[in-house]
């Protein structure tokens, strides 16, 4: 692997974003913008889901990020296929000049989002600059890396945050007040937004405030991997350099902080409670979700608490035997580490109670939304562990410190959809 040009060890210095020709979706040529966008990829994990979208539109952008073919090389294959077909057809169009995008993200509830796309130097954690604060696995960063050497394209940004209110923002805010590139709604009820900055000016207003910043990935830790390994595979200077991202400034825009749910498979509530017994309190409550997760949220402000479900009910768990942690959660890590939830959860319940390894899909899944997460393992007869969020301070300090958060710990949002701008290599 050639690593040429590429030193761990560099200059500390802050976030280079460069302008790119983004290549975007003719609205001529499909049924509407909304149809063509998807979540990211890995938000997309039901195979109804996936089918949804590829339903929605002929030209639906989950066709690139998720191609469905008979093995990994024919899918990456046909991705790359597909992106040439709808270039050589116009589908999908660079636009005219190098630039920096503002994307704007609504939602009905008062949820305002803003920040700004761009190209950004690929930076190795040693650097200080781009700070992750979970763990990627390793099969899914080789995938991610397949599809990009493919298609040679960037195909959705990374959620990145920084805190700045600076000079950055100030021409984020004046380019808002101007017409937008494109503007679409999707059936999520989110508002999007979509304006070019290529003015000398602005450019360098943007730039000169990031170089004076680092940022935390707050969605896309497995693509970021990704950009560090192709990076690796070329020589410098060349596009693998940089890779696509969002970067919103939390100053001005505050990011929603969600859990992540466990579900469990193959563990039955009952047999989940009875290892409990004598390790945690354990209370009962039949209650509705929605009540159920407001107690959970006053458990969680006291200790380290989890909500059960699957059976019926919702279990509240809390108040762990501090010898039982003592013996289960590694010493050599900050308090704050130690005090998650989801440290408790991995390092004490997964592996020492439960027995569940945590990177095997035939035992555990990831999933976002708690009701999902509930009904199926009502569905089932398994376990949903559901977790109170973690606050962004509280990641954001841990990765300044270099300390990884246990897997899919926070889910950061809005998370940007895919398909609004691509950055193609050869352009």
């Amino acid at each position: 692997m050639n690593t040429a040009g590429h030193s761990e060890a560099t200059v500390p210095r802050g976030l280079e974003l460069t302008p790119f020709r983004g290549l975007r979706y003719d609205p001529d040529r499909v049924g509407s913008l909304a149809a063509v966008t998807s979540p990211p990829y890995d938000v997309v994990v039901r195979p109804d889901g996936l089918h949804h979208l590829e339903s929605a539109d002929p030209h639906n952008i989950v066709r690139l990020i998720l191609p469905q073919a008979g093995t990994p090389d024919a899918r990456n294959e046909q991705a790359a296929d597909t992106l040439r077909r709808w270039l050589a057809e116009g589908v999908l169009a660079p636009d005219p000049d190098p630039a920096l995008y503002v994307y704007e993200q609504r939602d009905g509830d008062g949820m305002l989002q803003r920040g700004v796309i761009g190209a950004l130097r690929v930076s190795a954690p040693a650097e200080g600059v781009v700070l992750p604060h979970e763990d990627v696995m390793p099969p899914v960063v080789a995938d991610r890396a397949a599809l990009m050497r493919a298609t040679r394209a960037n195909l959705e940004p990374l959620l990145l945050t920084y805190h700045g209110n600076g000079s950055a923002a100030e021409v984020v805010e004046r380019t808002v007040a101007g017409p937008p590139l494109l503007a679409t709604t999707t059936e999520d009820g989110f508002h999007h937004r979509l304006w070019s900055v290529t003015g000398p000016a602005d450019l360098t207003g943007i730039q000169s405030d990031l170089a004076q910043h680092q940022a935390l990935i707050a969605d896309g830790h497995h693509r970021w991997a990704t950009y560090l390994r192709l990076r690796a595979e070329h020589p410098s200077p060349s596009p693998w350099d940089h890779g696509l991202v969002l970067l919103v400034d939390t100053a001005r825009y505050p990011l929603r902080v969600r859990a992540i749910h466990r579900l469990l498979h193959g563990l039955p509530v009952r047999d989940a409670l009875a290892a409990l017994d004598g390790l945690f309190r354990v209370r009962r409550l039949d209650v509705p979700l929605s009540k159920a997760q407001e107690v959970l949220a006053d458990a969680a402000c006291a200790g380290n608490a989890f909500l059960l479900a699957g059976d019926g009910a919702f279990h509240l768990v809390d108040r762990p035997d501090p010898g039982l942690l003592d013996r289960t959660i590694p010493a050599d890590r900050p308090a704050a580490w130690r005090s998650l939830d989801a440290t408790v959860l991995h390092a004490t319940l997964l592996e020492h109670v439960w027995h569940v390894p945590e990177d095997s899909p035939a035992h555990i899944a990831y999933i976002h939304d708690t009701a999902a997460t509930v009904a199926k393992a009502e569905q089932d007869g398994s376990t949903a562990v559901l977790l109170h969020p973690v606050r962004e301070e509280v990641v954001r300090e841990l990765a300044r410190q270099g300390v990884k958060m246990p897997r899919k710990s926070t889910s950061f949002g809005p998370k940007p959809a895919s398909g609004l701008v691509l950055r193609a290599l050869e352009l």
